[in-house]
C-alpha cells in the first residue's frame, strides 16, 4: 500500500501533485490535508462512480512519505483541452459536446456527496468580503433553487478525456457535489473568464443556455455567489477578479 513510483508528473496544483505510475494515477495532498478531508474527497469520487457516468475507477486511499494520496486507474485518452488547441477548425464542434456531456451529467444524482449550498454557505462565511456583501449573498444563495443534481464543481475541458474509441470520461471529482445545475454552468463560465478566454466563456453560456432550454438571466444569478465561494480558496492572481464579480449588485 502506498508504494508508488512518483517521478512522473501529470499536473502540479495548489496543496496537490498529481503522478502516473503504470496503469495508476496518484494524487499526492499537502500536509494541511487531515484524514478526514482526504477521506472526503476520496468519498466524492466513489460516490460518483457509483453512477453510470464513465469515470476513473477508485483504487486506493493511503499514505505517501506521511501525506494522503487518493488513487486511481488510469484512463488512457487525450483532455478535451488539448484537443481544442491542436485542432482549432473543430473548436465548435468540442465546445458543443462539452455543453452535451455537462447537460447529460446533471441529469444524474449521487446522495452520498455533500451539498453544494452548504459548502457555498461555508466558504461565503469566511471570506474576505464585508459583512454587508457577505450578508447580501447569503440571502441570495438561500433563495436560490434547492436542486440535488450532480455538479462537478471544476467542470472544464482539462477535467474531460476522450479515448480512442471516443468513450468520455470526466475526470476531478474533488469538488462534486449535489446542487442547482445552473450554479455548475455559472462556475464553468467563470472558470473559461478565469482563463482568460472570455470569447468561449459567453459562446460557452449561450450553448448551454440554448441546449438546456434555460432562460441566461438563471445562470447569471448565481455567478456572483459562485465568485465569492471561490475566494477563500482562490490564488491571489485570482483575487481581484472574483473580487469584482462578487461584489456586482444585479445582472442585465
Amino acid at each position: 500500500m502506498g508504494n508508488y513510483k512518483l517521478d512522473k508528473v501529470i499536473s502540479v496544483r495548489t496543496s496537490k501533485t498529481i503522478y502516473r505510475d503504470g496503469d495508476k494515477v496518484i494524487k499526492l495532498l499537502g500536509e494541511e490535508y487531515t484524514a478526514p478531508r482526504a477521506m472526503s474527497e476520496a468519498l466524492n469520487f466513489a460516490a460518483v462512480g457509483e453512477t453510470k457516468l464513465k469515470v476513473p475507477k477508485l483504487f486506493e486511499v493511503t499514505q505517501i512519505n506521511g501525506k494522503w494520496a487518493i488513487v486511481w486507474d488510469y484512463v488512457e485518452g487525450i483532455s478535451l483541452d488539448r484537443l481544442m488547441e491542436k485542432n482549432k477548425d473543430k473548436a465548435q464542434e468540442y465546445i458543443e459536446r462539452f455543453v452535451d456531456i455537462q447537460i447529460d451529467m446533471h441529469s444524474y444524482s449521487a446522495s452520498w456527496l455533500p451539498l453544494l449550498a452548504e459548502k457555498m454557505e461555508r466558504k461565503i462565511k469566511v471570506s474576505e468580503l464585508d459583512a454587508t456583501c457577505r450578508y447580501e449573498l447569503l440571502g441570495r444563495l438561500a433563495g436560490m433553487p434547492k436542486n440535488t443534481k450532480l455538479c462537478h464543481g471544476d467542470f472544464n475541458p482539462s477535467n474531460i478525456v476522450i479515448t480512442e474509441k471516443d468513450e468520455v470520461y470526466i475526470i476531478d471529482w474533488s469538488h462534486a457535489a449535489q446542487g442547482d445545475p445552473l450554479a455548475d454552468a455559472a462556475h464553468t463560465y467563470l472558470l473559461f473568464w478565469l482563463s482568460g478566454n472570455i470569447g468561449m466563456a459567453e459562446k460557452y453560456l449561450s450553448l448551454f443556455c440554448k441546449k438546456s432550454d434555460t432562460p441566461k438571466q438563471l445562470v447569471q444569478k448565481w455567478l456572483s455567489i459562485v465568485a465569492a465561494s471561490r475566494l477563500p480558496n482562490a490564488r491571489n492572481e485570482e483575487k481581484e477578479f472574483l473580487l469584482s464579480w462578487a461584489n456586482v449588485a444585479e445582472y442585465q
